[in-house]
């Protein structure tokens, strides 16, 4: 169970990682789905095992290169909407950006404990089910290393710019959903300033227990 847990928090660190440090350059308009992320997960794999910093989990490094390059090729205002729920409706646009920065620093802090865990895992592109001209695909990967695959998959949409990943399923889990139920409950008992209050008092905690 140990290794299979270790293993596991290893390719939900990898799914975050394609996240936290996508190059510019990989993404093309053209490129499907499938195949960028194939190409991305080996590039993040390669990273990670040649950057100490990143596989340490050093939260700072990765921040910076989420604010450098994974915001122009993840949707994150529409994962931070989709978790906050119905809330998200009625937030003003100052409300919405606080939430999406605190979001963010609370998906950083969570997965990047587990980078340390990403050795010689390989990542399996399954075949992709979609029609021509589709613009919202799944695509089902399985990060093979020691113990049991484990299950990865992605949420991508299609825009002008080509796809753009908005959510992420690890061993059958989603993570938006996931805190769509703990920010629906915040959001009920405190209102949208209550729960960016709980994030960014989450978000200290966490800091103080990593130490920084």
């Amino acid at each position: 169970m140990l290794n299979r847990r270790l293993f596991s928090q290893s390719a939900a660190a990898l799914a975050s990682a394609v996240l936290l440090s996508v190059p510019v350059a990989s993404f093309a308009a053209d490129e499907a789905p499938d195949a960028m992320i194939k190409r991305l997960s080996n590039e993040v794999l390669e990273t990670i095992r040649n950057d100490s910093t990143i596989k340490s989990g050093d939260v700072d490094k990765i921040m910076v290169l989420v604010d450098r390059l994974l915001m122009p090729h993840v949707n994150f205002r529409r994962m931070t909407a989709a978790a906050v729920g119905p809330g998200w409706r009625k937030a003003t646009p100052d409300q919405q950006k606080r939430l999406q920065d605190e979001f963010k620093i609370l998906l950083v802090r969570t997965y990047s404990g587990a980078l340390s865990q990403v050795t010689n895992q390989t990542v399996d592109v399954k075949p992709m089910r979609s029609a021509a001209g589709d613009k919202d695909v799944l695509v089902r990967t399985e990060v093979r290393g020691k113990g049991d695959p484990v299950q990865v998959d992605y949420r991508l949409e299609k825009d002008g710019s080509g796809w753009k990943i908005y959510n992420l399923n690890v061993l059958g889990v989603w993570i938006v959903d996931t805190y769509r139920t703990q920010f629906g409950q915040e959001v009920n008992a405190k209102g949208i300033d209550g729960l960016i209050e709980s994030l960014v008092a989450r978000n200290k905690a966490n800091a103080a227990g990593s130490g920084k």
